[in-house]
């Protein structure tokens, strides 16, 4: 019975054959790669704590490497962007706010909330000028894109201050804002024009050269104003101010062109960076709720976001796109290096760009060069030649002062060979003129007791020829008695310096004569003119 049974199993053939399909497992729903989010997150995190407070500032300098400072509590670090370490740091007396550097990455300029704005020499290490004129903390300072010798500042005492700095002193107070001035940045075209940004919801549009102090463009923001960049173009800005970003055209009047509110605290600073060497640019923005954002203003929306542990307080991006620095209210320096394989295939692919299609390229780069466009700045720059009409408003530039050596040397604070090459010259007006700006920087009696033996020579000769000039005299006589008190001695062991000695004696002699006579004189004639009077 069993093999009866197994014979008929085995002899039946299924009919029809269903294949069976294996179970289906749900896809992860994931968002598509960008070239922004490529980019972005191609920057390789580094950490850097233990800056004691929040980072208030961060500059890169347009000198390569492109190091960058730091601002934490009162100290400014100097860190290098090749290897993210501390090379110098700078004491301050208050908390710093804010910092710039010169176009040439020789100077740095940093303000405090004690209201001073300080001018720093990277190299040396050392203060140059101690900035004194705002009543109360100041909050932002900038140096024009290419200008070496103003700086721009900005406090809560709401006046904007144009300095210059060789000297020291204040140009114009520009008053217009009537609330604290919080930030404020210069233009990337034009180094008189610069906009500053005010907690009374308005943005100001400044031009130095314009006589009355008076703002050129004005625009509403509708908040607090936290931070302003200009962007590449120079016609247009980005404001931050509470949980937005907006960009306005200033050439077009002030008209907002995009907004992006994203972010859902307050926006603390902005900056603009450029995706690789010929990228497009972006703004990038931070914001106390921890995230940074990356904004395509072309397009009005946002690219790219990035969460961090701590609130953000400041952002910076290296003039040459490979280091991102974000700094948070915990003193951590959020620091972001471009990765080495990104950057070779960039350079790789630019080079193959250039050698296979030299030609092409070319061709193509000198027609954009020649077009002209309503996005490009040359677009509004045409007709430069026509003359201007009754009605317009005609601004001059004022044309370069051709320097001589001494104001060379003088401008690079080279004290004692800049007096040195002016006694030279024999030029007793700008042997003068030369003296009486190191007796205002305090570095006369210095200069006097490092020259050497045939440079004292020099100066003696020159004072003891124009000692007596009366537009001189009070002046070098002051001098002249200095270096005899500093000088004296090596001055009478010398056989050459005799004749100079007694010629000056004889010159001081004779002057205290006619000095003597015109005293009697004096006597005469001053009765004789009370009695006329009467």
């Amino acid at each position: 019975m069993e093999e009866e049974l197994r014979v008929r199993l085995n002899d039946h053939q299924p009919s029809k054959i269903f294949p069976v399909k294996p179970k289906s497992t749900p896809k992860t729903l994931s968002k598509p790669e960008t070239p922004d989010s490529r980019y972005w997150s191609s920057f390789k995190p580094h950490s850097i704590p233990n800056l004691v407070s929040s980072i208030s500032a961060v500059a890169f300098s347009p000198i390569h490497p492109h190091s960058f400072a730091v601002a934490h509590s009162t100290t400014v670090s100097l860190f290098s962007s090749n290897t993210l370490t501390t090379s110098r740091r700078f004491s301050f007396k208050d908390v710093v706010s804010s910092v710039s550097f010169r176009s040439d990455g020789a100077l740095l300029a940093a303000s405090d909330l004690s209201g001073t704005v300080q001018v720093f020499d990277v190299k040396e290490r050392m203060a140059l000028r101690s900035l004194r004129s705002h009543k109360a903390a100041a909050r932002f300072v900038k140096y024009p894109v290419h200008d070496k010798l103003h700086l721009v500042s900005g406090g809560d005492d709401g006046v904007v201050k144009y300095w210059d700095v060789a000297g020291g002193t204040v140009i114009s107070d520009l008053i217009g804002h009537k609330d604290y001035v919080r930030c404020g940045d210069c233009s990337p075209v034009n180094d008189s024009m610069f906009a500053t940004g005010s907690y009374d919801h308005t943005i100001k549009v400044w031009d130095a050269r314009v006589g009355n102090s008076k703002w050129i463009a004005e625009i509403n923001h509708g908040a607090p104003v936290e931070d302003i960049v200009y962007l590449p173009s120079g016609g247009m800005i980005a404001t931050a101010g509470l949980n937005s970003v907006k960009v306005w055209d200033l050439i077009g009047g002030g008209r907002m062109v995009c907004s992006m509110e994203s972010h859902n605290k307050t926006v603390t600073c902005l900056s603009v960076g450029r995706m690789g060497l010929e990228g497009e640019n972006r703004i990038v923005s931070c914001s106390l709720d921890g995230y940074m954002k990356v904004f395509d203003y072309g397009r009005g929306k946002v690219t790219y976001s990035m969460r961090f542990p701590a609130p953000l307080m400041s952002v910076g991006i290296s003039p040459d796109s490979s280091v991102r620095v974000v700094g948070g209210s915990n003193g951590m320096v959020f620091a972001g290096k471009k990765k080495k394989k990104a950057r070779d295939d960039e350079e790789k692919k630019k080079a193959s760009v250039v050698t296979s299609f030299w030609s092409v390229k070319s061709e193509v780069d000198e027609s954009r060069r020649r077009a002209l466009r309503p996005s490009y700045f040359r677009y509004f720059q045409r007709g430069q030649s026509e003359k201007p009409s009754k009605d317009d408003y005609l601004v001059k530039e004022s044309k370069g002062v051709k320097l001589t050596r001494h104001d060379k040397l003088l401008k690079k604070f080279r004290h004692k060979e800049a007096l040195v090459s002016v006694l030279e010259e024999k030029k007793p007006a700008d042997v003068v003129a030369v003296m009486e700006e190191l007796v205002a920087r305090r570095k006369i009696v210095k200069c006097v007791s490092n020259l050497e033996e045939g440079e004292l020579g020099l100066l003696l000769g020159f004072l003891q020829r124009y000692c007596t000039v009366e537009r001189y005299s009070k002046l070098l006589m002051a001098l002249t008695k200095k270096v005899l008190e500093t000088r004296g001695e090596e001055i009478n062991g010398k056989e050459e310096f005799k004749g100079i000695l007694r010629n000056l004696k004889r010159e001081v002699n004779q002057e205290i004569k006619i000095q003597q006579s015109l005293l009697e004189i004096q006597g005469v004639i001053a009765p004789l003119m009370r009695i006329a009077g009467r």
